[in-house]
């Protein structure tokens, strides 16, 4: 594969500017180009379509990468969702009447979903998970959440690390800060790891009855051990909590819905968003009735969570996901790039960790230097005319061809990055700083 001559500068210049402007430079952590390539990685597109993307400079790339941080698994500008779309804004996108899509997709969701009996929305995940959290301590006039994963920036969230500076540092991001996080927090959200259910139970033994809520993604990196989500479903009944599933990550990938459906385990609130609307701002709280009417006891109220755009593009991208069995494909190029990732290495000598669910991908070199080299693999693959990282996100506008071509590239850059570790040369080769692997602040 021939590397390509990339005009550089525009989205590079662009941050640069940003940074003075913008705390943090950007407003997701990890579309900082300090998380991916420093001082090389386009930072901003022009315009998107199916699997590809344009930079300022005109320079086109195939997304083999996060797939717009998992929120377009069908693919970018998607045109039965664009199509919703267009009719809702020609329709106005927002009056002081409600929307009928409102209505129409909590039937959807319910339908897909038999246990859930009522929804709410809202137009982030971050926020919709601090609704489910609301609405779980209202329902059981109790305060304290017991929780493993990644589950946004909110104060309940982010108030396990008042107790201990790396108390998240298992959860997907390590430093995160619980700066401007009230003191008075502090023990209301505990840790536990996923599969190690002697911990929750731990935890249960501790709080008992003052746990409101068990907070996880059914999945993540590891296929639950046997029983596991089964135990986390009796321990939330014997103590009266609530059983809250976060599937803005999972949901939509393994099936036509939540993960949780794959496993048989009905929790009380699912909460989902991302991948539900395809790149459109939409998030939603599924729930029984018992646990949700606890809603109408607290104020939850927004003003945007009542516009039309987000219902129906989650309409479209629902039904579309439905009717082509797009999570079924997601799972077959997953498993492809996976297998390309493993070959590769193996006919190379590289030392490699594959993980993650078939969709959502990770792979992990396994070096002293392992960041460094992570670094340089991005680097590589940008000059080949691929976004890509040590992870990826299928999508439905991943076509066989594109695949062929990742795969091509993919055996090239393992071949040199063999080489250069053999020659002790991977700082050499790198054409800016390591790339970060957690939260930091911005200089």
């Amino acid at each position: 594969m021939t590397t390509l001559a990339i005009a550089k500068g525009t989205g590079q210049k662009l941050y640069e500017r940003a940074k003075s402007l913008i705390p943090g430079g950007t407003q997701l952590l990890s579309k900082r180009p300090e998380m991916l390539l420093p001082e090389q990685w386009p930072a901003y597109y022009s315009h998107a379509k199916g699997a590809e993307l344009w930079d300022l400079d005109g320079n086109p790339y195939c997304d083999f990468s996060y797939a717009g941080l998992g929120a377009c698994p069908l693919g970018y500008a998607d045109p039965v969702v664009d199509e919703a779309v267009q009719q809702a804004i020609a329709a106005g996108s927002i009056s002081t009447l409600n929307c009928p899509e409102e209505v129409e997709l909590a039937e959807l969701l319910l339908d897909l979903h038999p246990w859930a009996e009522m929804v709410r929305y809202a137009r982030t995940g971050g926020e919709a998970m601090a609704l489910a959290v609301r609405i779980a301590r209202a329902a059981t006039g109790r305060d304290r959440i017991a929780f493993c994963g990644y589950h946004g920036w909110h104060d309940w969230y982010l108030a396990a690390n008042l107790s201990s500076e790396d108390g998240l540092d298992g959860h997907l991001l390590p430093g995160l800060q619980p700066s401007g996080v009230p003191r008075a927090l502090q023990g209301t959200a505990v840790p536990f790891q996923y599969n190690r259910i002697c911990e929750l139970e731990g935890i249960a033994q501790q709080y008992g009855r003052e746990l409101a809520a068990v907070v996880m993604e059914p999945i993540r990196n590891y296929e639950p051990a046997p029983g596991f989500l089964e135990r986390v479903r009796s321990i939330c009944r014997e103590l009266g909590a609530v059983l809250i599933f976060d599937e803005i990550t999972s949901g939509w990938r393994l099936c036509c819905g939540g993960a949780h459906l794959k496993y048989g385990i009905a929790p009380d609130i699912a909460v989902f968003a991302k991948g539900m609307s395809n790149g459109y701002a939409m998030a939603a709280v599924t729930g029984t009735a018992s646990v949700m009417q606890a809603a109408q006891s607290s104020f939850i109220s927004s003003t945007y969570w009542t516009e039309r755009i987000g219902p129906a593009a989650a309409l479209a991208s629902i039904r579309k996901h439905r009717q082509h069995e797009v999570a079924q494909y997601l799972i077959q190029v997953g498993r492809n790039v996976q297998e390309i990732w493993r070959q590769a290495a193996l006919r190379t000598g590289l030392h490699i960790t594959v993980s993650g669910i078939m969709p959502l991908g990770h792979f992990s070199f396994d070096y002293d230097d392992g960041q460094a080299i992570r670094t340089l693999f991005t680097q590589l693959m940008l000059t080949r005319g691929f976004l890509a990282s040590n992870a990826f996100y299928s999508m439905y506008a991943h076509t066989e061809a594109q695949v062929d071509l990742y795969s091509q590239a993919v055996n090239e850059v393992f071949d040199q990055i063999s080489r250069l570790i053999r020659d002790d040369s991977i700082e050499h080769a790198l054409e800016g700083p390591v790339a970060h692997s957690g939260f930091r602040r911005l200089t």
